[in-house]
């Protein structure tokens, strides 16, 4: 069985445009993104995550987000807040409440599934504030720690929902 001028022709080009195509898959990695072609990532792949944890922990001790709240009352990495019941309104009616939220956007934005040395999420110290600074039987209850045994962690429950579906 030969094949004909014409079949061998078709097989011919067929080769050449395959051998074309095949070159022009590697071209992509020329590519180099212009200025506003990428948009800003923050935790790249290439950040080491020591260097992320401490970016993330000198939110913390910036002097341009806590400025004017008294150090005691400060929310600090280990995820305590020291609010007497008897400063209630001071802390919620005052600057300490928007510089909280200041640092805690800051670490949030560093590194999303950030957790406090009392394994406190991000959300946890939010939902402390909101019923601390709330009018309801928790108004002035500070404690985290507490509030996290009230209500649970998301941190837990999200661990718990992650392992159910993978069961699933």
């Amino acid at each position: 069985m030969a094949l004909t001028i014409s079949q061998l022709s078709v097989l011919a080009a067929a080769f050449i445009y395959l051998s074309a195509f095949c070159c022009e898959i590697g071209m992509a990695d020329d590519f180099t993104p212009e200025d506003g072609d990428v948009p800003d990532q923050i935790g790249s792949a290439e950040q080491d995550p020591a260097q992320i944890v401490a970016k993330a922990l000198l939110c913390f001790n910036d002097k341009y987000v806590y400025r004017s709240c008294e150090e005691s009352y400060r929310l600090n990495e280990s995820g305590d807040l020291k609010v007497p019941a008897a400063k209630t309104d001071e802390y919620c009616d005052g600057p300490c409440l928007q510089e909280t939220h200041l640092v805690l956007d800051c670490v949030d934005n560093i590194l999303s599934n950030f957790l406090f040395y009392n394994k406190a999420t991000v959300q946890d110290i939010r939902d402390t504030i909101r019923a601390g600074c709330g009018y309801g039987e928790d108004r002035g209850k500070f404690d985290v720690a507490e509030h996290i045994k009230a209500e649970g962690s998301k941190a837990y429950k999200a661990a718990n929902y992650q392992i159910l579906m993978g069961l699933w």
